[in-house]
């Protein structure tokens, strides 16, 4: 009989790892979840207390600081989740042959491309958060060669917690009109399809290391919010068109500075990993559904 091996997802309330949860581990796995209060990952000798009692073999940290716009005026608290904590997990991986799945993000990028932006291309953050992630990358890049696995991804939205597809439906349902950024281009990427693929990762030794992820598509945030309302109408979620005008950046000015252009190419997990080519505009379907579920059942 084969042995069931062991996989610790941290930050066990984000959206990430609730879709990981409900989706459910691939066979020979038993998956654990821990939330920040069960497992502060910037705490080195907790954390290697807790590690030592799992004794995982891998590690899907999903644990972050993702208050952008706060980590500019609060760094520390965005490098100890966000680099310390990825510290305190590499190394206790390094010393036991255990594998690292880390989840980071398009922000270690500047935008300044005109092409989706590929694995192996420089980084250049634009601010704390961006540069607290890629701190942490660096981290994990330091384990030996099939031990850490750095997934980038983007604009990442669910059913669970805050995110921009909540908050969207959220100001459709109480406005009589709303203005969002127009001149900001990335890819939406549902919660689900991203822990599909860290499943399909999780059975296999990840070769490059380094790898990008997001729906099949490219759009504005007033295109996503747009796509949003259109769906949600669909969904019986909302019971009027309300207006969506779009907005310039330098007319919606945040204490971080936003990559203007953070579409991620995704050929490589698509090919190594046999993942499907969905489109951003159906996994949003997806969401809104569980959405308006979840709204029939409350």
């Amino acid at each position: 009989m084969a042995m069931t091996r062991t996989v610790l997802v941290t930050g066990a309330a984000s959206q990430l790892a609730q879709c990981l949860k409900l989706s459910g581990a691939p066979s020979g796995w038993r998956a654990l979840y821990l939330s920040r209060g069960e497992l502060d990952i910037a705490d080195s000798a907790r954390t290697k207390t807790a590690l030592d009692a799992i004794a995982p073999d891998c590690i899907i940290n999903t644990a972050a600081w993702t208050a952008v716009d706060r980590a500019e005026s609060e760094p520390a608290r965005a490098r100890r989740s966000n680099t310390a904590g990825v510290a305190n997990l590499a190394r206790w991986c390094g010393g036991r042959k255990a594998r690292l799945i880390h989840v980071s993000t398009d922000f270690v990028f500047d935008g300044k491309e005109a092409r989706p932006y590929a694995p192996g291309d420089a980084t250049a953050p634009l601010g704390e958060y961006g540069a607290s992630k890629l701190a942490g990358e660096e981290e994990v890049a330091k384990l030996p060669p099939g031990q850490g696995v750095i997934l980038r991804t983007s604009w990442l939205y669910s059913e669970f917690g805050r995110n921009f597809v909540k908050t969207m439906l959220g100001l459709l349902a109480e406005r009589n009109e709303i203005a969002v950024v127009s001149d900001q281009i990335g890819c939406p990427t549902s919660a689900h399809s991203l822990a599909g693929l860290i499943w399909r990762m999780l059975p296999r030794q990840a070769g490059a290391g380094l790898y990008h992820w997001h729906d099949g598509g490219e759009t504005s945030w007033f295109g996503f919010a747009r796509e949003i309302r259109r769906q949600g109408l669909a969904a019986g979620l909302l019971q009027g068109e309300i207006p969506i005008r779009p907005l310039a950046t330098a007319d919606y000015p945040t204490a971080a500075r936003r990559p203007a252009y953070s579409v991620m190419d995704r050929g490589l997990a698509l090919g190594e990993f046999d993942m499907p080519e969905g489109d951003w505009r159906g996994e949003l379907g997806r969401v809104i559904q569980a959405i308006a579920k979840q709204e029939t059942a409350g």
